[in-house]
Formats: structure tokens, sequence, C-alpha cells
């Protein structure tokens, strides 16, 4: 059975880069196998996919958050991380890492529909 599980600091101040990484577990799986999504949910609204990493190292991102996001892996260690920068309180939500969101989907909707395992979520907070 694979498990994701995000880690990261809840607490961010504006402008500084928010970190989170995302650890996978389950001893069958293999990384480059599949994609890796970050997902997040902003008070009130839907769900807004950020980005991937595909089976072979690649990434894309989400085109209104692509200047300030970076996706990698460390499959040694079974984790892909997230970085956001320049955070503003506009970015206060919950994050999930989760397994799929191909890319050639051309909308949110449907990349989010790719996708089959979440973590549990994480709150982080910009605060000044």
């Amino acid at each position: 059975q694979v498990q994701l599980q995000e880690s990261g600091p809840g607490l961010v101040k504006p402008s500084q880069t928010l970190s989170l990484t995302c650890t996978v577990s389950g001893d069958s799986i293999k990384m480059s196998d599949y994609y890796w999504s970050w997902i997040r949910q902003p008070p009130g609204k839907g769900l807004e996919w950020m980005g991937v990493i595909s089976s072979r190292g690649f990434t894309d991102y989400s085109p209104s958050l692509k200047n300030r996001t970076s996706i990698s892996r460390d499959m040694s260690k079974k984790q892909f991380t997230l970085q956001l920068s320049s955070v503003t309180p506009e970015d206060t939500t919950v994050y999930y890492c989760v397994r799929g969101g191909n890319p050639n989907y051309n909308t949110d909707y449907t990349r989010i529909k790719d996708t089959d395992v979440w973590g549990q979520g994480t709150q982080v907070t910009v605060y000044s």
C-alpha cells in the first residue's frame, strides 16, 4: 500500500520561500514509474494543480505559478519536494502531495482527476 506524507514548516513569512517535502512509503513503489504532483486548495476555492515531476524527472508547472515554483525529487530517499518562492498571504492554504497529475492533460480538472494517492495535506500559513 502506497502512502504519502507531507512535511515542512507550517508558518512562513512573506517574501520567503516555502519548502515542503513529500515522503513516499511502500516497499514495492518505484518513484520512476509515476508522476508526482503538488496540489493546493485556497480557502473558498477549488483545488489548484501546482506542478508535477514526471517518471523521467521532467517538470511542468501551472502557468500562474511557474515563475515561483520548483519541484524536485530524491529517489534514494523516496521523496519529492516543492519550493514556492516569494510567498504572500494569498499562498496560505493546505498543500497536498499526490501521485499522478499527468501534465499532458489540458486542464487542472483532468490533471487532478488523473491522481490516485494523496497525502493527508499540510496547512501552511504565511504571516508577517
